[in-house]
């Protein structure tokens, strides 16, 4: 319907420019005083500048373009083809690529619009069912997360399609899934495209991307429960130790699907698991150093708690400064350059920073202790 409409407005707009209108229908007839009915203003425009050229002069200007990253300009000549030129062989290429331009400038909206118009994820092939992919990745980005799960899940259930595209659906199907909050059919999802990928005797036939990008959003589900956990020192040592434990198990948990998705070997999502261990790490450590002693410790008990947290505090900021140094160092390896890695670098020299303040703090916090004067 949107791809409907906005092809009609652009036809009734050919050959106009920044022209502000106010639209007048008369209507005369012997029997009726004349009649008149006001529109509202409307201002329409059109792309004179590509009025003159022809399909293929179109295209191969958009193409140009695109090479030379002026997704801008792209995006206009392969938009100007789709909408004006509807017998062109070259009509379904322009739409997808329209789609991909607008992407790139993360016009997510006029995205949508062109790949809306292509896309099939029943019955499509070729354009049509990568555009169904650029579609779903285009609901993504709109947070229309379970319309694009659908979409996914519909590519994912086609035993017409090579395993790669299925479990590339069903890996992003789970994706989406857990975006809504729905962390128990993510993680089966996730689980279901893993086994297929294990069972497969040529794991060549996926690329390493998926399976890797299940096992980083396997921990993340993991990650999301740990978080859940509070520790809260009011409900008295017992339940914070069993909370403690808890919150513990689940790290570990997140910690194992990260290092899977390590194992895969694709770099993107190794830097990715790597950055989110460190993190784990980084973030029981804040816990604990800002959480108070149970209520039910005296000052005495308070004083040897808190030495023994300080101490356990150590091992959290040794192993997480661990993990982000062979993070960068993997990293650097495969020479991979993304949000992850920017965020290692920096998580890594605050653990640092860190580290370095408690070691020069330990002799000064049990001083005081032995110098107090008796009561």
């Amino acid at each position: 319907m949107l791809a409907t409409w906005r092809k009609w407005v652009l036809v009734g707009v050919l050959g106009l420019v920044g022209c502000r209108t106010t639209g007048t229908a008369v209507r005369e007839t012997p029997e009726t005083p004349r009649q008149q009915v006001q529109f509202d203003p409307v201002t329409v425009t059109a792309d004179l500048e590509l009025a003159s050229l022809n399909d293929e002069e179109l295209f191969a200007g958009g193409t140009s373009a695109f090479a030379a990253n002026d997704f801008a300009k792209a995006a206009r000549y392969f938009g100007r083809l789709a909408d004006f030129h509807p017998q062109s062989k070259h009509r379904e290429e322009a739409l997808y690529n329209a789609g991909l331009a607008y992407e790139r400038l993360e016009h997510w909206d006029e995205a949508y619009l062109r790949f809306s118009e292509l896309a099939d994820a029943e019955k499509g092939t070729g354009d049509a069912l990568d555009a169904a992919f650029r579609l779903a990745e285009t609901q993504y980005h709109l947070e229309r997360f379970a319309e694009a799960a659908k979409v996914l899940a519909t590519i994912a259930r086609r035993e017409d399609l090579p395993v790669s595209k299925r479990l590339e659906a069903q890996v992003q199907q789970g994706v989406c899934e857990l975006e809504t909050g729905q962390s128990e059919k993510a993680e089966k999802t996730l689980r279901q495209a893993l086994s297929t990928y294990e069972a497969l005797q040529d794991k060549d036939e996926v690329e390493d991307y998926f399976p890797a990008q299940a096992h980083f959003f396997i921990g993340e589900i993991y990650r999301q429960h740990y978080d859940a956990v509070k520790l809260d020192p009011a409900k008295g040592s017992d339940a914070l130790a069993n909370d403690l434990n808890y919150k513990a198990e689940l790290l570990l948990s997140a910690q194992g699907n990260y290092l899977r998705a390590i194992r895969v070997g694709n770099g993107h999502w190794a830097t990715a698991a790597g950055s989110q261990i460190g993190a784990l790490y980084e973030n029981l450590y804040e816990h604990l150093v800002n959480s108070p002693a149970p209520v039910e410790l005296d000052a005495e008990e308070a004083v040897i708690y808190r030495e023994e947290l300080r101490k356990k505090v150590r091992v959290l900021l040794t192993k997480s400064i661990n993990i982000y140094e062979r993070t960068l160092e993997a990293a650097e390896r495969i020479g991979s350059q993304n949000a992850f890695v920017v965020k290692t670098r920096q998580s890594l020299e605050k653990m640092k920073a860190l580290l370095l303040a408690d070691t020069e703090s330990a002799p000064e916090q049990s001083e005081p202790e032995q110098s107090k004067p008796h009561s």
